[in-house]
């Protein structure tokens, strides 16, 4: 049932400190901590702040409170950003030239909670109305509403994002409807498409194929990006292969900076599960910009072997479904799944008895903060590997 109404003016959005940390940890474990005992659910997060993708800053906990008292533990909800290396695609003025290409930044949201006490009151929805205001450049962010009182104060290390993306477990419409400005204009959704693999039996060899360490896959990240940004100059932005038609911007996050190699941890944590052979992607040995990294998904049980990243042409895709299924069945996991293989791959995957769907969990969703409409602009290798 609904609480009493929010005086919005009130409250706003403020990082927080080390102790309102530690207390959102702790609001989120009996809901969220699984087998995982509070302290070994407390620890779990510290380490995976100190990893590369959250640390110097990159990952910001942030909690709604009363502006009287910002440092409150009684806060209302709390959420996270992880902020990513990116590049926006424009097309060029001219069909022959390449489309321009830049760097820029974007964010990753996660971990919104509000405790169940709180819940009713509209609280979360404004966390995230107010989570642009931190995260985009204000300059591309409409007036902000009277009634809110004044805009939440710039932090360090946030700010200057151009687009933002999250997950959602609890449809799209809560999400889209969390706007800069209030109703509407919030995270629209993009490609929630698995392609999913019963393992089976066969078995083949591994010649022609380098099996990757986690060490290994670091060095992958690199040459991986420089191909987004290389696919990205020449992808056509006019031919409907896109769920955006003719859209007025490509958007992607990169893998580097630990953000691929984060899924790993993230998943085996507190489990004894471990990859056959310590492996967690593959390589063709004469092709290679040919290859796939994965993590694991390990509830609700049995297993999943899921693809973070994959790169393949249409040629190439069976031999690498079958050495990812090699690798899935090698640990004793029955079934693989990948995220929004691009459409020709889709193809090829029925084939090869792949089945398709469209998820009605973990819905990708995306805010563009650049000129346009968001609903004009086409997130590319919209996978696994940039999940949080």
């Amino acid at each position: 049932m609904a609480g009493p109404k929010v005086d919005l003016a009130s409250i706003s959005l403020f990082r927080a400190t080390p102790a309102q940390v530690e207390e959102t940890r702790r609001r989120r474990w009996p809901h969220l901590g699984g087998s995982m005992s509070l302290a070994e659910y407390i620890k779990r997060d510290e380490e995976m702040d100190v990893l590369e993708h959250a640390k110097e800053g990159k990952m910001i906990t942030w909690v709604l409170a009363p502006r009287e008292d910002p440092t409150t533990l009684d806060f209302m909800c709390a959420c996270r950003t992880y902020k990513r290396a990116s590049l926006v695609a424009y097309p060029s003025s001219s069909p022959s030239e390449p489309n321009s290409v830049h760097e820029t930044t974007s964010y990753g949201v996660a971990a919104v909670f509000t405790p169940p006490s709180r819940r009713g009151r509209g609280y979360a929805g404004h966390m995230m109305r107010l989570l642009h205001w931190v995260t985009a450049s204000r300059a591309n962010l409409p007036q902000f509403p009277e009634a809110w009182g004044a805009p939440p104060e710039e932090v360090a290390d946030a700010g200057g994002g151009l687009f933002s993306v999250l997950w959602s477990d609890v449809g799209e419409e809560f999400y889209h409807s969390a706007g800069p400005g209030g109703e509407g204009g919030g995270w629209e959704k993009r490609g929630p498409v698995s392609t999913v693999w019963e393992v089976g039996a066969d078995e083949g060899d591994d010649e022609g194929w380098t099996w990757l360490t986690q060490e290994q896959l670091k060095g992958l990240w690199d040459h991986d990006a420089e191909l987004i940004r290389k696919e990205l100059e020449t992808m056509p932005m006019s031919n409907g292969s896109y769920e955006v038609e003719c859209p007025s911007a490509l958007v992607a996050c990169l893998p580097t900076n630990g953000v691929c190699a984060f899924q790993i941890p993230r998943a085996t944590y507190g489990s004894n599960f471990s990859m056959a052979g310590g492996f967690w992607g593959v390589q063709s040995s004469s092709d290679p910009n040919t290859y796939a990294s994965w993590s694991v998904e390990m509830g609700p049980p049995p297993p999943t072997l899921i693809v973070t990243r994959l790169w393949a042409s249409e040629g190439t895709f069976p031999g690498l479904i079958a050495k990812i299924k090699h690798a899935a069945r090698r640990s004793g996991i029955g079934k693989v799944e990948v995220w929004n293989l691009r459409a020709g791959l889709r193809n090829v995957a029925e084939k090869t008895g792949g089945q398709t769907f469209i998820r009605n969990e973990h819905l990708p969703q995306i805010v563009w903060y650049g000129p346009g409409a968001t609903g004009n602009v086409e997130w590319a290798y919209n996978e696994k590997f940039c999940w949080c």
